[in-house]
């Protein structure tokens, strides 16, 4: 007799805050029999962690070595991630893959689902993004009626940062990291602080919301953003 392929899910887990799960986020996570997630160099998972309560103790957990390089759609650690997680699929067995935030906004859900679309049933469940969230922590409105967001990634170089800001209404900075002084030399160049709203960690325990001009180089993680928005609204820098 022959097993029917399993069904891959792309879950997304929100932000950090439990509560901030959705109802079928949920049911999903404590139904499936298989749960693969991204783990550090050093083992550890922050998606894990979020939802750890909810993981069923007789869950096969498939931990997940994904890369941290600014190319990663051609890693060969999301071919490695591909193959087990189908081995599994190929087994009959249902896998659910955490996601941070929403999967196909910035996810690391998207590599795998480049990899896997069309050999396998995949469902994929949205998630509150980071940026959502942390516009609701911050209590700042980004668009009104006919705005245009932006969202850029602090990787990009100077120039293509400066352009980007130029044009548009209101915009959401993420992956700010080490990129922190760039970007604030840049907001201050184009007279932009004065609607600079910044957040590091949005909804988790550890969420600082620190005026712009308080905030510490040096000490910017990796899950940081700037929020800029409409220019009817200011802020004090």
């Amino acid at each position: 007799m022959t097993t029917s392929p399993g069904r891959l899910y792309g879950l997304g887990i929100g932000p950090g805050d439990p509560e901030l799960l959705t109802l079928k986020a949920h049911r999903i996570l404590t139904s499936v029999p298989v749960i693969a997630y991204p783990i550090s160099e050093r083992g550890k998972s922050i998606v894990r962690a979020i939802v750890a309560e909810f993981i069923p103790d007789h869950c096969i957990e498939l931990p997940l070595q994904f890369p941290f390089s600014i190319d990663r759609s051609s890693q060969p650690d999301y071919d490695l991630a591909a193959e087990q997680i189908s081995q599994q699929l190929i087994s009959g067995k249902d896998v659910a893959v955490l996601c941070e935030g929403e999967p196909m906004l910035y996810g690391t859900f998207m590599y795998l689902f480049d990899r896997l679309s069309g050999k396998f049933t995949i469902e994929i469940v949205p998630g509150i993004s980071s940026i959502t969230a942390s516009a609701a922590m911050l209590g700042v409105p980004m668009t009104y009626r006919n705005d245009i967001l932006t969202i850029i990634p602090a990787t990009l170089d100077e120039e293509t940062l400066r352009d980007r800001l130029t044009i548009t209404d209101a915009a959401v900075i993420i992956k700010l990291g080490r990129h922190f002084t760039k970007v604030r030399t840049i907001l201050t160049e184009l007279d932009l602080l004065n609607r600079a709203h910044y957040i590091e960690r949005s909804t988790q325990p550890q969420q600082k919301i620190i005026p712009i001009s308080k905030v510490d180089p040096a000490a910017v993680p990796y899950w940081s953003l700037i929020v800029i928005s409409n220019k009817n609204r200011v802020v004090s820098p």
